[in-house]
């Protein structure tokens, strides 16, 4: 569905530089309705349909020099590419998230897949028959099959606390801690069985043999990259784009009615109650003289490495290119961006706090994955901009084909 092609310069670069990619200039006008932080997901859908649907005048300002987000992709010096803020895998359920993205981006289809390497052998995951057959070196032919093998090493639990709990309902305790624990522990820096079940359950085990790691019917990456869909989305006269700038060097002097805020929400409130806990990562890209370097597109190290993952950016994008970058990620567990909010009870209590206060903030409003302290996939964070939009135009919810459900 057509290769993708290394620029002289990246999209962020052409958006800072110049309006050439349909971008506005960063000349500000003298008043906006609204004055929106950040330009990933949750900002940039959120400018563009009240820009382009309701004819509002929108000021976007990001602190880092582009757009996108984590999201954001570019050419790296040997013309491949990468993710800078590690890989990025769009799936949904959601029909109207998905037609909504598809106004910007071309898709080329694309069905993601993961090793694990667990005692010096990969495997599928999330846990599969397949995984369960080679782990254990027995043939189960069929689902049922798998049930009943599984069903002898599972633990009776009725209601899953943790995420230790779900699993070890689900496969039992080797596969757990084999598969699951230590990489928890490295990853998270908490045990499995401090983690709210909502994280593994985005993993479930499997009967079958279906070796995809997500089951969305809509799967497919942005033909051109998810930098330059973006560059599409935000290309309307109406949006003004201030990259490079924190939000409170421009909110005591350009005119706006209303704000909305997808940064983290405790900086919002200057820390009150307290910092919310995050997950950090490192990344550290290799690039190889060879079309590719891995087995498949992602492998999870388990013990023995200090990292998490790797992963080769060519398998998500179908770029052809006689070399190959990978990424390496290595979990840190203070400082750094906050890429992950931790689901722990304490920290789900810590948030509710800041969320009272953001409902008593007037002319405000708060979305996205740090703005909501909610681990939550693109989708979903389109779905809740969208959300947000109808808010506030006045459009009263109603059921939608394949809704996104908002839930950590």
């Amino acid at each position: 569905m057509g290769d993708v092609t290394a620029d002289a310069t990246t999209a962020s670069e052409r958006a800072t530089e110049q309006p050439a990619a349909g971008l506005p200039s960063v000349s500000i006008r003298t008043d906006y309705d609204y004055l929106i932080v950040g330009a990933g997901f949750a900002g940039s859908v959120l400018a563009e349909r009240l820009a382009s649907q309701a004819g509002k005048r929108v000021l976007v300002c990001d602190r880092r020099d582009h757009i996108a987000g984590n999201a954001y992709d570019h050419y790296d010096a040997a013309g491949v590419l990468i993710h800078k803020y590690g890989p990025h895998i769009f799936h949904t359920k959601s029909q109207r998230v998905f037609d909504y993205l598809s106004q910007f981006t071309k898709w080329r289809p694309y069905q993601h897949r993961v090793l694990a390497e667990v005692d010096g052998k990969l495997f599928p995951f999330p846990i599969n028959r397949s995984t369960v057959s080679s782990y254990f070196g027995v043939y189960l032919r069929t689902d049922e099959e798998c049930a009943a093998f599984l069903d002898q090493l599972v633990e009776r639990i009725d209601r899953p606390r943790n995420s230790e709990d779900v699993m070890l309902s689900k496969v039992g305790r080797e596969l757990t801690e084999k598969f699951c624990a230590y990489y928890t522990k490295r990853h998270w820096g908490i045990e499995l069985s401090e983690l709210d079940a909502s994280v593994l359950a985005r993993v479930a085990p499997r009967l079958n043999t279906d070796d995809r790691y997500f089951t969305d019917e809509f799967q497919a990456m942005p033909l051109d990259g998810y930098t330059r869909m973006f560059e599409r989305m935000l290309a309307h006269p109406n949006i003004t784009l201030r990259l490079g700038t924190d939000y409170r060097e421009l909110a005591d002097s350009v005119p706006y009615k209303e704000m909305i805020y997808s940064g983290p929400i405790d900086e919002y409130f200057a820390y009150r109650f307290g910092k919310l806990p995050y997950l950090s990562l490192d990344f550290k890209f290799e690039t190889y003289d060879k079309p590719y370097h891995l087995p498949a597109a992602v492998v999870n190290y388990h013990e023995g490495y200090d990292g998490d993952r790797v992963t080769e950016f060519k398998y998500l994008t179908g770029q052809m290119h006689p070399k190959t970058t990978v990424v390496f990620e290595y979990p840190v567990h203070s400082g750094g961006d906050p890429y992950y909010p931790i689901p722990r009870p304490q920290n789900a209590e810590l948030y509710r706090k800041y969320k009272e206060l953001a409902d008593e903030t007037p002319g405000v409003h708060f979305v996205g994955r740090l703005a909501t302290y909610q681990y939550y996939n693109m989708d979903q964070v389109t779905a809740q901009a969208l959300t947000l939009f109808d808010k506030l135009m006045g459009v009263r919810p109603s059921p939608r084909a394949g809704a996104v459900t908002l839930t950590a």
